[in-house]
């Protein structure tokens, strides 16, 4: 006898084997340690003076990151003089905030620590949901592999109307 719900009233008991139970509770146990994810602070570091071509590529950098599902930490340096001048740093940064602001929304306003101006920006879909969205993909994914090899006559498209468009 193995009891199953022990909080009700009365507890519920299940007759079976004890060994099976206690391998299928482990089981559960590894599979939601497997979705569990933690964030990740990424950095994503700017100058105050800088190109437009390094900007998106940083840009796009950062949108990978909170696509991931990781937390971004934008951080301006400023050198010399730039430390005069940091309304300059607060527009790049407000700038950034609204280029990201489909992926992630501002944690924390700009604000100056030493010698840098900082960030943080985190993402609307937390680390887990990405993971469990990806693992979905990737057994859809196989599963119309797996089609495709054994030659069934069983449409593909329909799998994948998203990534159409």
């Amino acid at each position: 006898m193995v009891e199953v719900a022990p909080s009700s009233k009365p507890p519920v008991v299940k007759i079976m084997d004890y060994g099976k139970f206690k391998y299928e509770a482990a089981q559960k146990a590894k599979e939601t340690r497997r979705n569990q994810a933690n964030t990740v602070l990424k950095e994503v570091r700017f100058r105050l003076k800088i190109e437009a071509h390094d900007y998106i590529t940083k840009l796009k950098r950062a949108e990978g990151f909170l696509q991931a599902g990781d937390k971004v930490k934008a951080m301006i340096l400023f050198r010399g003089r730039e430390q005069s001048r940091p309304e300059q740093g607060v527009r790049l940064l407000r700038k950034f905030a609204e280029d990201v602001a489909e992926f992630g929304t501002v944690e924390s306003n700009p604000t100056i620590d030493g010698r840098n101006m900082v960030m943080v920006v985190a993402p609307h879909k937390n680390k887990s949901e990405v993971k469990t969205e990806q693992n979905a993909q990737r057994t859809a994914n196989r599963e119309a592999a797996r089609s495709a090899a054994r030659g069934d006559s069983a449409p593909t498209d329909e799998a994948s109307p998203a990534s159409a468009e």
